[in-house]
């Protein structure tokens, strides 16, 4: 579903984002994160080669068969702006998005995805993805997470009206650990989890980038000497992403500084 990029022409960028957790803290809130991340795009389809999109980009959605969350229409268009330009995106659901069918791909012309891949991009390998669920221990989430991906339970969730069923899950959703708009997240050291999940991937298959969401927190780690693992962290507080040039692979920040 991925197509990968052999050579990067020159002046080209990849671009990877995640956890934009539009909808919290508050419609204001979200709306001018929204329009920020808008710029940011307008900003970046000007030498982007893809757009990859690791997961939380919403902090609720569920799609019904003819139904789907209201709002967030300015990034739909600009995403829809971009595809029909030509510059592939690649959106991945992560644990908060994880109910997406068939609208994206239909309607915008974006693949969906839902479990980390390897990919070649230009002279360097890639294994992206949202991230939860990997790694050692979170064992009550990874119960749940089967249960919110089994066909049958998403099946029982559509028959509720839509009023009921949105409302209600974006209720569970204000709840989240991003609704506090503090960057509280704090380095684990030696039990970052995704860290020991890389790790555990490179011994069976090498990668120059391992790169993933989820963690809220921009990192840039070694793994091993021949591999790097990067956190894009969040846009409530960060604004952070990456980009690759062909050559190296960069975090950094939009109209916002790390604390």
């Amino acid at each position: 579903m991925i197509t990968p990029i052999d050579h990067l022409p020159p002046g080209k960028k990849v671009y990877f984002a995640s956890d934009f957790h539009l909808g919290v803290p508050s419609p204001e809130q979200s709306l001018a994160r929204e329009k920020k991340i808008v710029r940011w795009l307008d900003q970046i389809k000007a030498d982007a080669q893809a757009i990859y999109l690791l997961g939380d980009i919403f902090d609720f959605w569920f799609e019904y068969r003819h139904a789907i969350p209201r709002g967030f229409i300015r990034l739909q268009g600009k995403l829809a702006e971009i595809a029909d330009s030509g510059i592939p995106i690649y959106l991945f659901t992560g644990n908060h998005d994880m109910w997406m069918f068939d609208y994206f791909p239909k309607e915008l012309n974006i693949p969906v995805l839902r479990k980390p891949v390897s990919i070649t991009i230009g002279q360097h390998s890639f294994y992206i993805g949202h991230g939860d669920g990997l790694g050692p221990k979170d064992y009550t989430y990874k119960v749940l997470k089967r249960v919110f991906a089994n066909p049958v339970s998403q099946w029982l969730f559509a028959r509720v009206h839509p009023n009921v069923g949105i409302g209600l899950a974006s209720f569970w959703s204000r709840r989240s650990r991003i609704q506090n708009t503090k960057a509280d997240e704090v380095f684990k050291g030696d039990d970052e989890w995704l860290v020991h999940y890389c790790q555990r991937v490179e011994t069976r298959q090498h990668h120059d980038f391992y790169i993933f969401g989820h963690r809220h927190l921009p990192l840039d780690l070694p793994i091993g000497e021949r591999s790097r693992y990067l956190n894009l962290g969040e846009w409530v507080n960060y604004c952070s992403y990456a980009v690759y040039d062909g050559q190296e692979l960069t975090l950094t920040y939009f109209e916002n500084q790390p604390a």
